[in-house]
C-alpha cells in the first residue's frame, strides 16, 4: 500500500493499480490514467467515428486508494443523421442502415436483398413449399407472415384496433389506418405521368396506369374473363363457386366480399359518409362519390377505342363496349332473353317470379322498384310537374320530359354507326338497326 501512495503523489502511474477483491466499485474502475506524456497505457486504439468518450478529471488525491476519483470512460454512438445515441455498437449498426439503405443480408435463392436479417428469414419461408406456414385454425387459410394471419384472425373476431383519431372509422391493420389518413389529409404522392391525375396508393395508380395501357394481366381460368387487378380476379371466382362469406347480421344477406357488405349496412343504417364538397350531395361508396365528381368537373376518363366516346365509369364504357360486339352474357334460364348488363336481367327475373316488392295502395299494381311506383303514383294524383317552357306541356317523369325537349333543341344523341342517320331515342336507333342488319320487326297477318 505505501507504494500505491508514493505513486499517487507523483501524479504518475506506469501500471494499473492491482485492487484487492475486498476493494470497492470505485477503486475498480481505476483503469487507463495517462502518464505525463499524455499518452494512455496499454495498446492504441483508435475511437470510432461516431463514439463518444466522456472524461472526468480527478478532483481530489488522498493518501487512500478507496478515496480516490479518477477518470471512467463510458462509450455511446450517436447518428448523425437523426441524432438519436445508442449504448451499443451493434444497435447502432443496425440503425446506421435505415439511413444509408444497405441491406446486407441476401436470399441465396433468389439474390433479393434485405435490411434485417429477420426479414430474410420470412422471405425464405416463400421459398419452401409455397412459403404459406401460418395457418388459421378457424378458416384453414394460410399465410407467409405472421403479421399476416394476426390481421387475418381480426376478421373472425371482429377486432379493429387502429381507430382513426380524425373520424374514428377502426382498421384491422395500421397500414390500412395510414392509407385512410390520406383522405384526411388530401395527400396525393403518386401521379400518373400520362394524365397527370393523383392517388394515394401506388396500388391505385397502378391499376390507374392499366386504363391507358389496356393491360388486364389477370385472367379467369373458368370462362376466360381478364382483369386489371388481382383482387377483382379473386371476387370475380367467388361468382363461380357461389362462394359468399360476408352475411349481413341484419337481414341475412350473404356478399362476396367485405367491402360489399360494408356498403350494404349502409342501407340498413342510412349512413352516408362520403360528401360531395361542391354540392353536398353523400353517397354511401367512395366510388359513387368520384364518379358524381365527374358530373362537375366534366370529367370522361374513359374512351370507346372504336368510336370515340367517353365514359365517366369503366363500367359505363364496358356496357357500352358490347353496343359494338353485340354480346349478351347474361341470359335469362326461363325464356332464354339476353341482357347486356346483369342488373337488367335481374329486374327481368321479377317478371317471371311475379316479385313486386312496391305495390300501389289505390289499385294494387306491383312494382319491382320504389322509383317505377313513384312514378306511376302521379298518374294517381295527377301530379306533372316536368313542364316544358317551350309549349308547355307536363310530364309526370323526368326521363319522358328529356325525351321531349330533344324535339325543341334538335338534340339526337343515338347515331348510327353505318349512315349519317341520329335518332332522339335508343329505341329509334333499335328498329333503324334492322335495316342495316336485313331485319325486319316481327308483323302480324291480317
Amino acid at each position: 500500500m505505501e507504494v500505491v501512495k508514493e505513486e499517487i503523489e507523483d501524479i504518475s502511474v506506469s501500471h494499473p493499480c492491482q485492487l484487492k477483491n475486498e476493494d470497492t466499485k470505485e477503486q475498480t474502475d481505476l483503469v487507463g490514467l495517462k502518464d505525463e506524456s499524455g499518452e494512455p497505457n496499454g495498446p492504441h486504439q483508435e475511437p470510432h467515428q461516431y463514439q463518444k468518450t466522456h472524461c472526468f478529471k480527478v478532483e481530489e488525491i488522498s493518501s487512500e486508494c478507496s478515496q480516490i476519483n479518477n477518470t471512467k470512460t463510458r462509450e455511446s454512438f450517436a447518428c448523425p443523421h437523426c441524432e438519436e445515441v445508442f449504448a451499443l455498437k451493434r444497435d447502432f449498426d443496425l440503425h446506421i442502415r435505415v439511413h444509408t439503405g444497405e441491406k446486407i443480408f441476401t436470399c441465396p435463392q433468389c439474390e433479393k436483398h434485405f435490411l434485417y436479417k429477420a426479414q430474410l428469414v420470412e422471405h425464405i419461408r416463400t421459398h419452401i413449399k409455397g412459403g404459406r406456414l401460418y395457418p388459421c385454425l378457424q378458416c384453414g387459410k394460410s399465410f407467409k407472415q405472421r403479421c399476416l394471419l394476426n390481421a387475418h384472425i381480426h376478421i373472425h373476431t371482429g377486432e379493429r384496433p387502429y381507430p382513426c383519431p380524425q373520424c374514428e372509422k377502426s382498421f384491422r391493420r395500421s397500414s390500412m389506418l395510414n392509407d385512410h389518413m390520406k383522405i384526411h389529409t388530401g395527400e396525393r404522392p403518386y401521379t400518373c405521368v400520362q394524365c397527370g391525375k393523383s392517388f394515394r396508393l401506388t396500388r391505385m395508380l397502378n391499376d390507374h396506369v392499366r386504363i391507358h395501357s389496356g393491360e388486364r394481366p389477370y385472367p379467369c381460368s373458368q370462362c376466360g374473363k381478364r382483369f386489371k387487378q388481382s383482387g377483382a380476379l379473386n371476387n370475380h371466382m367467388k361468382i363461380h363457386s357461389g362462394e359468399r362469406p360476408y352475411p349481413c347480421p341484419q337481414c341475412g344477406k350473404s356478399f362476396r366480399t367485405s367491402s360489399l357488405l360494408n356498403i350494404h349496412m349502409n342501407i340498413h343504417t342510412g349512413e352516408r359518409p362520403y360528401p360531395c364538397v361542391q354540392c353536398g350531395k353523400s353517397f354511401r361508396q367512395t366510388g359513387a362519390l368520384n364518379a358524381h365528381m365527374r358530373i362537375h368537373s366534366g370529367e370522361l376518363p374513359h374512351p370507346c377505342v372504336q368510336c370515340g366516346k367517353s365514359f365517366r365509369q369503366s363500367s359505363s364504357l364496358n356496357n357500352h363496349m358490347r353496343t359494338h360486339s353485340e354480346e349478351r352474357p347474361y341470359t335469362c334460364v326461363e325464356c332464354g332473353k339476353s341482357f347486356r348488363q346483369n342488373c337488367n336481367l335481374n329486374h327481368h327475373m321479377k317478371i317471371h317470379s311475379r316479385e313486386g316488392p312496391c305495390t300501389c295502395p289505390q289499385c294494387g299494381k306491383g312494382f319491382i322498384n320504389s322509383s317505377k311506383l313513384d312514378t306511376h303514383m302521379k298518374i294517381h294524383s295527377g301530379e306533372s310537374p316536368y313542364t316544358c317552357l317551350e309549349c308547355g306541356k307536363s310530364f309526370t317523369n323526368q326521363s319522358h320530359f328529356r325525351i321531349h325537349m330533344r324535339i325543341h333543341t334538335g338534340e339526337r344523341p343515338y347515331s348510327c354507326l353505318q349512315c349519317p342517320k341520329s335518332f332522339t331515342q335508343k329505341g329509334g336507333l333499335k328498329v333503324h338497326m334492322r335495316i342495316h342488319s336485313r331485319e325486319t320487326p316481327n308483323t302480324t297477318s291480317v
